[in-house]
C-alpha cells in the first residue's frame, strides 16, 4: 500500500452512529490518497467491535487507535494519533462532523509549511441530523440541488445554526475577499504539516475537559512558534450533527492563563512523553 498524503484525524466517543454518517462522507472524496485515524478517548468494548466491524466492511484507509476510559483524555489519544500516522500532512476533524466531498481535496490543495488551516462548520438541526442517513450523504444529501432547500429552510425556521457554513465558493476571488479576515482556530475542521505541530509538542495534555484546551490553546501556540494561521471558510466545508452541549465547567481558563502569561509555545505534556 502506498503511503497516504494525508493523515484524517477523528476523534471519537462511543457514538458510533455519526461515525458512519461521517465514514460515509469520506467514502466520496474527491481527493482519495489519505488514511483515516480514529482517536478513541476510551469507547467501549462493544463500540469498540462495531469499529472493528466497520473496518473490515470500509474500502478506507482506516485505524483505530484507543486508550481506556479515564475521563475526558480528547488530547492525549490526539498526541498518539499523530505519532501513529503515515503521512506527513494531518487533518484534524471530529467524530460528529461529516465532510464535504471536496473537504480533503481543499485542505492538501491548500496547505503550504509554517501555516495552519482552519475552516468553519455548518450545525445541522435536530431534525435534519435525524433525517441524515449513510445512503443520502453518498447521495451528496447536503450539497448540490439539496443544499438550497435546506438553506431556505433553515433562513425561514431557524432550524439549525450558522448553516450558512455549508455554502461552498469555487470562485477564487470570492474566496480571497471572504477570508481577508483572520479567524481562530476550530479543533474540528484544521490541518497542518506533522513537522508544524511537532514544532509545539503537540496537544497540551494537562486539559482534562472540552472548550479552549483543544484549539485555542493549541492555536495560541502555534501563533508563538510562527505558524500563520489561513482560513478556509467556505472551502474546507464540514456539518456538524445536533447533540447537546457537553459541560465546560472546567479549570481550561486557568492553564491557558499560565500558556500565555509564560508565551512559551512548546507544552511540557506533550508528544514527547509518549
Amino acid at each position: 500500500m502506498s503511503i497516504p498524503e494525508a493523515s484524517v484525524i477523528i476523534s471519537f466517543y462511543n457514538k458510533i452512529d455519526f461515525l458512519k454518517l461521517v465514514l460515509a462522507g469520506y467514502e466520496i472524496q474527491t481527493f482519495k490518497s489519505f488514511e483515516i485515524i480514529i482517536a478513541d478517548d476510551g469507547s467501549s468494548q462493544k463500540i469498540c467491535k462495531a469499529i472493528s466491524e466497520l473496518i473490515d466492511k470500509s474500502d478506507l484507509n482506516i485505524l483505530h487507535i484507543r486508550h481506556e476510559d479515564d475521563g475526558w483524555r480528547k488530547n492525549r489519544i490526539l498526541n498518539k494519533a499523530v505519532i501513529t500516522s503515515n503521512s506527513n500532512y494531518l487533518i484534524f476533524t471530529d467524530g460528529d462532523c461529516i465532510p464535504h466531498p471536496r473537504f480533503v481535496e481543499e485542505h492538501i490543495k491548500n496547505n503550504s509549511k509554517n501555516t495552519v488551516l482552519t475552516g468553519r462548520r455548518a450545525y445541522l438541526s435536530e431534525r435534519i441530523t435525524k433525517k441524515v442517513n449513510e445512503e443520502k450523504i453518498t447521495k451528496k444529501y447536503l450539497t448540490g440541488r439539496y443544499l438550497v432547500p435546506l438553506l431556505i429552510h433553515n433562513t425561514l425556521f431557524k432550524d439549525g445554526k450558522y448553516f450558512e457554513n455549508a455554502i461552498y465558493i469555487k470562485s477564487k476571488l470570492v474566496r480571497k475577499l471572504i477570508n481577508i479576515k483572520e479567524k481562530g482556530l476550530m479543533g474540528s475542521n484544521f490541518s497542518i504539516f506533522k513537522d508544524d505541530i511537532l514544532k509545539v509538542n503537540g496537544f497540551d495534555e494537562r486539559y482534562k475537559a472540552p472548550s479552549i484546551g483543544e484549539d485555542t490553546d493549541i492555536g495560541y501556540r502555534l501563533s508563538l512558534a510562527g505558524i500563520k494561521v489561513k482560513t478556509v471558510k467556505h472551502i474546507a466545508v464540514q456539518y456538524h450533527l445536533f447533540h447537546p452541549r457537553l459541560s465546560w465547567n472546567n479549570r481550561n481558563a486557568e492553564i491557558f492563563n499560565d500558556t500565555v502569561k509564560r508565551k512559551k509555545y512548546f507544552t511540557e505534556k506533550g508528544i514527547s512523553n509518549h
